[in-house]
């Protein structure tokens, strides 16, 4: 299997943000020109991490047992699974990454509750058809139990012409009322000129990027019921839920810029 380890990665990158060691020299390289233009790119990549800690915390606690979670990452503790066993120990995860690497630390690190189900499948987002065939998920799901879908910082890498909306549509069709979507999303609202540089960055290393404003974001929950407090910026989603640390102390305003993404989660009817 191509490993592909001299072109960068998205989830090797966000590695390097969140302070990990797997990642490779073109990760760290096309880190570094993100962080001269966006200094507070780790400090981003923290608060994503702890939406995504919020959010699962918040779906076990309703009755969701089931999630689908596209776009994994490098392991980093706890995990989703770990998130949501605690509350649900008989939750069932299916973990999807396009990075090879990703799945080999996934299958290496992420062991289940002995109630649940953890499994992992290697597909890339852009075909939700091969995701939602695949033995890993017809098997580990139950269909007629809502399922949690979690694109956590993933839909930026989806531009328009890989038809992000129809690929959302597509999963949500496939699972029943009661599941929900999990979104965050970078954004050019707060900074446009930063984040043109930082697109055209990732661009440049041959990772597709396209950020988007608030009312595009908004329309990935098109049918859905927001859970309130709604589409906000990510450190203002349930904050009190996690702390992130912030040596600068930061007041919400001033982490709205320097998280720059937006966060919701929406229920289907």
């Amino acid at each position: 299997m191509d490993l592909r380890t001299g072109y960068p990665h998205s989830a090797r990158i966000y590695d390097y943000f969140l302070g990990g060691k797997d990642n490779y020299e073109a990760d760290r390289e096309q880190a570094e020109q993100v962080e001269k233009v966006f200094p507070s790119a780790g400090l981003a990549a923290r608060h994503n991490r702890g939406f995504m800690h919020r959010a699962t915390k918040y779906l076990a606690r309703e009755g969701i047992r089931q999630f689908l979670d596209i776009g994994t990452g490098i392991p980093t503790e706890p995990n989703l699974h770990q998130i949501a066993q605690q509350i649900q120990p008989e939750a069932r995860i299916v973990y999807v990454d396009n990075d090879p690497i990703v799945l080999a630390h996934a299958r290496a690190l992420m062991t289940s509750s002995r109630e649940g189900w953890t499994t992992y499948l290697h597909a890339d987002v852009t075909h939700p058809e091969q995701i939602l065939t695949a033995s890993e998920v017809r098997s580990t799901f139950r269909w007629d139990e809502p399922v949690a879908v979690s694109m956590i910082a993933l839909l930026h890498f989806v531009p328009d012409e890989c038809t992000p909306h129809d690929i959302v549509t597509t999963l949500l069709d496939a699972v029943p009322s009661g599941s929900y979507l999990v979104i965050s999303h970078a954004t050019t609202d707060f900074d446009p000129d930063t984040f043109t540089k930082i697109q055209d960055i990732y661009r440049d290393g041959e990772i597709p990027c396209q950020f988007r404003s608030h009312e595009e974001i908004t329309g990935f929950f098109t049918g859905l019921d927001l859970v309130d407090p709604g589409v906000v910026p990510l450190p203002r989603w349930r904050p009190d839920l996690f702390a992130v640390d912030d040596p600068d102390n930061d007041t919400l305003t001033t982490l709205d810029a320097k998280v720059s993404c937006y966060a919701a989660i929406g229920r289907k009817p």
